[in-house]
């Protein structure tokens, strides 16, 4: 299992992948808004997202869990 973590501080956007869906290297799975500019966040490796640990809305640290992949 690898975890997708937050790269800065901020505030979920929107999340563009739901648990269960497969996903590949690269795929943008989430939103982050910081300093009002919209951040990407990535995959790293591809997989099944195992589980969504944040809702629309919520305000993330720095390394919060975002999700989690089973790669």
């Amino acid at each position: 299992m690898k975890e997708i973590t937050a790269s800065m501080a901020g505030t979920v956007l929107n999340i563009l992948a739901e648990q269960g869906k497969e996903v590949s290297v690269g795929e943008t799975v989430l939103m982050l808004e910081s300093m009002k500019m919209e951040i990407p966040v990535e995959v790293e490796i591809a997989g099944k997202i195992s589980e969504v640990k944040v809702n629309v809305g919520d305000f993330v640290n720095e390394g919060d869990v975002l999700l989690v992949i089973e790669g």
